[in-house]
């Protein structure tokens, strides 16, 4: 009978970032899925190693858009949206198809094309970054809104009804602006967890 002389095994290996990315989006209260075409036990072992939530596996590339749209009705619901992270042109209608599509530049260009956003490195640990910037800066949004129609609500009646001196007036909304503009600048002390 033959016998077996060696075993080859053949992998992708993972980017030692990826761990690490998928506990920065655990972090920021991201629940991660991954969407594969490979078969259960390598989906499955990637998954386990990198800590993602839930699994999808043998997806043919037509079916990824359909996958993320299933996920993107049921965080809808919990008032939330779906993020899509992917590289290839077999990525390209899910990433279409998602709240938000974030390529890696090392990617291809259909995947850079149908993405919202594209990471000008291939780090996963950037696609935590990408998210946290933003929520930061859209917390910024509001709150800059905010004193803008402060300023305003309180300054515009008390300056027509002669209740505040011109000057004064004239002052205070200088003052919006630069606070404004100063609350701004404070995302540049940001610092990405990637750096």
């Amino acid at each position: 009978s033959p016998q077996r002389l060696a075993l080859l095994a053949f992998g992708d290996s993972l980017k030692p970032t990826a761990a690490p990315a998928v506990a920065s989006l655990h972090a920021l209260g991201i629940q991660t899925a991954l969407v594969t075409g490979d078969n259960r036990g390598s989906a499955e072992a990637v998954a386990k190693q990198l800590g993602i939530d839930i699994v999808h596996y043998q997806v043919l590339p037509e079916d990824k858009a359909a996958i993320i749209g299933q996920l993107r009705e049921q965080v809808k619901l919990a008032g939330g949206r779906a993020a899509m992270v992917g590289d290839g042109i077999n990525d390209a209608p899910a990433l279409a198809a998602a709240d938000v599509g974030i390529a890696m530049s090392t990617g291809t260009d259909v995947a850079m094309q149908a993405a919202g956003i594209t990471l000008m490195r291939g780090n996963p640990a950037l696609v935590a970054d990408a998210i946290d910037i933003s929520r930061r800066t859209y917390a910024k949004i509001r709150q800059n809104l905010f004193w803008a129609f402060f300023y305003n609500i309180v300054g515009i009646p008390l300056a027509a009804f002669g209740l505040l001196n011109p000057v004064i007036a004239g002052a205070a909304m200088a003052f919006s602006s630069v606070s404004v503009v100063s609350n701004a600048l404070l995302l540049r002390r940001w610092k990405g967890s990637s750096k």
